[in-house]
């Protein structure tokens, strides 16, 4: 059992929601597609659906083309940011309500309601109205009325987006259980990289209406094939900074040279642009090739256990993200330094010219 999208466009009064798009979902799988607001995520989804008919290119399961087919005779499910349960029908009911649909008979639908509150623990609260459950509880109905009906297709539409912090963490840690008990294709959709890489699974990063980057979710993380997935895949988004690369030595920035060693020292000379994440820059003192940037600061944002902090060096903004409160004024004048390991570089069409030294190494540095 797989999805196909086999060069799929979307148009809306002539202006491109979909670019060309060929993917390939495998049974069994979860996979994230992660991107901005406007990015395309819905947009793609609904097309998976059979909500909204391509332009052009076509859509196959199992190898038989379902493109003009609609949603109401394929096997998929779908549940929305604003999940949605009948208030006044009990939780079992809730669940019941698309196999009633169909006309199956009264053993089935208690067999398929049952079995699917159990996997999904709500059990306890089949008598209950949905009105009597916590948000988490809530979201779990909405999500078993998605997959009691034995959806081959389940597209998760930023399901956690409007639950608290507390609930959206117990979610994230269940969603992957369900996943793997119903067997189904998962499609979640999501702004946040955290999630995709707590979910795992495959990633389609998007960009504009553009898949950029697919595959394994933490060699997209790892390993961007271009700017825009690195940008896409990190938040805050990647930092960037010019760099220059003469025989063997980087310059950075503003004049800051190191001896160009591991995957830098393999590219041509020229001209590129250096990336690096927030959670890597330091304001600690380093030692070694460890590249300097002299800093302004703009302002900070205590979350709690970390502070960002907004950084201007030259004609560059940067994001450093620590860990920890720290009260720093505004104005005040920083050095922040970076490991060479962890600089992505790329050349002026925003293709990856160099990985970072850290992902070449079979994942062993932590992100």
């Amino acid at each position: 059992m797989a999805l196909a999208l086999e060069g799929v466009t979307r148009l809306v009064r002539g202006q491109a929601h979909i670019h060309p798009t060929t993917l390939r979902l495998e049974k069994g799988t979860m996979n994230v597609l992660l991107g901005p607001t406007l990015a395309g995520k819905t947009s793609l989804m609904r097309l998976m659906a059979g909500l909204d008919r391509p332009t052009a290119g076509r859509l196959l399961w199992d190898g038989a083309d379902v493109t003009g087919m609609p949603v109401q005779q394929r096997r998929v499910a779908m549940v929305y940011q604003q999940f949605i349960n009948y208030p006044t029908l009990t939780v079992y009911e809730n669940i019941a309500s698309p196999l009633r649909l169909t006309g199956a008979s009264k053993a089935d639908i208690d067999r398929s309601v049952r079995a699917t509150a159990d996997m999904l623990k709500l059990t306890p609260m089949l008598t209950r109205k949905p009105l009597e459950l916590s948000g988490r509880q809530q979201q779990r109905c909405a999500l078993a009325r998605a997959l009691v009906k034995g959806a081959g297709l389940v597209l998760l539409d930023e399901p956690l987006a409007n639950l608290d912090y507390k609930l959206r963490e117990e979610l994230r840690v269940e969603i992957p259980r369900i996943f793997e008990a119903s067997g189904a294709i998962f499609v979640y959709a999501t702004t946040e990289p955290e999630e995709a890489l707590l979910l795992g699974g495959n990633t389609a990063t998007l960009w504009e209406g553009r898949v950029t980057q697919f595959g394994a979710t933490p060699t997209v993380y790892r390993q961007p094939r271009d700017a825009i997935t690195a940008r896409v895949f990190s938040d805050p988004p990647m930092n960037f900074v010019p760099c220059v690369k003469r025989g063997a030595t980087v310059t950075f920035g503003a004049g800051q040279a190191v001896a160009a060693s591991g995957p830098l020292a393999a590219i041509p000379d020229g001209s590129y642009r250096a990336g690096f994440r927030a959670n890597h820059l330091d304001v600690a003192a380093r030692r070694g090739d460890a590249v300097a940037f002299d800093c302004t600061l703009t302002g900070s944002e205590i979350t709690g256990s970390e502070t960002f902090l907004h950084l201007v060096h030259g004609a560059e903004t940067f994001v450093g993200l620590l860990k920890g409160v720290h009260a720093l004024p505004a104005g005040e004048r920083l050095t922040v330094w970076i490991d060479p390991a962890y600089v992505y570089l790329f050349d002026a069409e925003g293709r990856l010219a160099a990985p970072a030294a850290y992902a070449t190494a079979a994942y062993a540095t932590a992100a």
